[in-house]
């Protein structure tokens, strides 16, 4: 019943904002989606990631080489222990180039999304830390969805939006954490023959995801009355579901985490991202999460070995054996064990480092290599 009176309060919020005849009827066609007051330009002021037409460069995806652990003799013995045979066998994987721009098709996905995640991570893991030393209590993570209200979908400034979600979380005890933009929530699609559907359109719909801390604790999910929630109890779901009443803003705590880094992985898939802006700033941190509360420095991570976890070598391969470079096709595969000799001679070989070195007297740069 609950999720009947949102629907109708949805779709009569949104007649309002638009302030256009149309049919009743046409309500879930595509027309409300590119067409009305405001509507389309802010779905064009805030594309989702990874929807340039192009890619940044012509280098992205492409191979880049190996990355090798030539350690046989540690596998061999690992491999017996796992019953695995790796008599001979180097670890190999494939490195492509990325640009690291969350607009671009290609690199958006399996490199810039991987790489902030692993930032929310290091810095939510911090503020745990933290926590756990004075209000244990508050030191779970959790996954909190904040919906602007229908009548404020007229709003094309992401800015006004998100102190309008702040300001509701901080009155329902949201200690602090970041926050990921959505602008665009349903997916509109046309059927176009045996059961097959085609996406035509999007719905702006903006929206929120916070990942964080609660004051004392998310303790409506152990309730028993979880699905029939006693109201004035002054619980959390009590508290969200007056204050959405008040105001119209829709807070909800999604499910435990199983992996804070897959969650964050998966909602920067989708996020939006302001068109044209300087500084593409896609997780926002506020409250004891905030940059000045909580000091993170993120390390490069090294590319290791997930047999012996010694750190890979770039090197050359002189064999015989062709190998799939391209990502994309059907018989990619990322990582292998293959043979370190072939007829009996050594077929990968490491590459030296190259580091650049400026003459400061004639103003030139030689090249040095090292091991």
């Amino acid at each position: 019943m609950l999720y009947g009176v949102l629907v109708k309060m949805v779709v009569s919020s949104k007649v309002d904002v638009l302030g256009i005849d149309f049919d009743k009827d046409k309500i879930s066609s595509v027309e409300l989606a590119t067409y009305g007051s405001g509507l389309l330009s802010s779905l064009d002021l805030y594309p989702l990631v990874g929807s340039g037409l192009t890619s940044t460069n012509s280098y992205c995806g492409n191979f880049s080489g190996f990355y090798v652990c030539d350690r046989t003799d540690l596998h061999e013995r690992i491999g017996m222990m796992q019953g695995k045979d790796y008599r001979g066998k180097a670890f190999v994987r494939k490195v492509h180039f990325n640009c690291g721009k969350p607009l671009c098709p290609v690199c958006y996905r399996g490199d810039w999304a991987v790489r902030e995640a692993r930032k929310v991570v290091a810095r939510l893991e911090a503020t745990s830390r933290m926590l756990k030393v004075s209000s244990p209590e508050s030191s779970e993570v959790e996954h909190v969805v904040v919906s602007i209200s229908p009548k404020d979908y007229g709003i094309s400034d992401e800015k006004v939006l998100r102190a309008k979600a702040k300001k509701a979380l901080e009155e329902l005890g949201f200690i602090g954490g970041g926050s990921i933009f959505h602008g665009s929530r349903h997916r509109r699609y046309e059927q176009i023959k045996g059961g097959v559907f085609r996406q035509i359109a999007t719905d702006w719909s903006p929206h929120f995801h916070y990942l964080g801390f609660l004051k004392g604790g998310y303790k409506c999910r152990d309730c028993k009355r979880k699905c029939n929630c006693l109201a004035g109890c002054g619980g959390f779901d009590d508290r969200r579901w007056q204050y959405y009443l008040k105001t119209g803003i829709y807070v909800k705590v999604l499910p435990k985490r199983k992996s804070v880094y897959h969650t964050a992985w998966y909602q920067l898939n989708h996020a939006s991202i302001r068109k044209g802006a300087k500084r593409s700033v896609v997780v926002v941190w506020m409250g004891i999460a905030g940059y000045r509360k909580v000091k993170v420095k993120v390390e490069k991570r090294k590319s290791v070995c997930p047999v012996c976890q010694y750190e890979l070598k770039k090197c050359r391969y002189h064999g015989k054996k062709s190998f799939v470079t391209n990502r994309f096709s059907s018989d990619y595969v990322r990582d292998s064990m293959e043979d370190l000799e072939e007829d009996g001679l050594v077929v990968w070989s490491e590459i030296p480092k190259r580091s650049f070195r400026r003459d400061s007297e004639e103003d030139t740069i030689e090249e040095d290599s090292y091991g």
